[in-house]
């Protein structure tokens, strides 16, 4: 038995390097982090909810031809997952107004939105991750016109899809952030959707009484967070069912 590299921690996975050419495996961990305000703790069992959840919508979005790096799910908390050149720009997509937008205009949350709208985060912890329009995404060299349009339609076409998923389980998708990655398949150069899918990216509201089943409850002091988790992955039909904690870290592998 060899331990694998660790490539990457960061708050909410660890990556380590795959046991094939070109793959990578995703640890989901418990930790939780906020940053407005800023605070951190643990969802107990958040990790193993959230591989399974990212497992199910990944899977789906794969059967519609949405090409996304979800291999196959490894364990309780791991996921095999194709290696992709990370596009350091997050997209969002919203479908009601919440969180900054909401702050931004002075709005309240919940109010429609005529159309969805797209929105480009450039990927710095350091700095907040950033609002950056497509001529800095251009300008600086993270990605070319050709490829944030993709991830646009990409991220539009998962968008439409997600919503009905979970609208036909009582689920709101009010929005979601997405990261994008390039892989090569033969001779071309092709944008996947990365990372994962999950109450960590995606706001999700109860489609009767607006509750929140996301990380929301955890930024804002709500309580009841491990519920909110256990209740959309309930409602997807994939709790897991020895329970969220089975395992509490990484192990070997051979």
């Amino acid at each position: 038995m060899t331990r694998r590299r660790q490539i990457y921690e960061g708050s909410a996975k660890v990556l380590f390097e795959g046991p094939e050419p070109g793959t990578i495996v995703l640890y989901f961990k418990d930790d939780a982090v906020s940053r407005n305000p800023k605070r951190s703790g643990t969802i107990t069992g958040k990790g193993v909810i959230n591989n399974r959840i990212s497992e199910f919508v990944m899977s789906r979005l794969g059967e519609v031809a949405i090409p996304t790096h979800f291999m196959r799910r490894l364990n309780m908390r791991e996921q095999l997952v194709r290696k992709a050149e990370i596009i350091p720009i997050q997209v969002v997509v919203r479908n009601l107004v919440a969180g900054s937008l909401a702050e931004r205009f002075g709005m309240e949350e919940g109010e429609p939105l005529s159309r969805s709208i797209v929105e480009f985060y450039y990927k710095d912890e350091k700095r907040e991750d950033p609002m950056v329009m497509e001529e800095h995404i251009t300008a600086f060299g993270w990605a070319n016109h050709h490829e944030i349009d993709e991830m646009i339609n990409l991220a539009l076409r998962a968008n439409d899809f997600m919503s009905g998923l979970f609208l036909g389980i009582g689920i709101r998708l009010v929005d979601f952030r997405l990261e994008f990655g390039r892989v090569w398949e033969g001779e071309q150069l092709r944008i996947i959707i990365a990372d994962e899918i999950s109450p960590d990216n995606c706001r999700l509201w109860d489609a009767t009484t607006n509750e929140k089943l996301d990380i929301d409850r955890f930024r804002r002091d709500l309580g009841d967070v491990e519920d909110a988790y256990q209740e959309v992955a309930r409602r997807l039909g994939i709790l897991p069912e020895s329970g969220p904690s089975d395992i509490q870290g990484p192990h070997l592998v051979q």
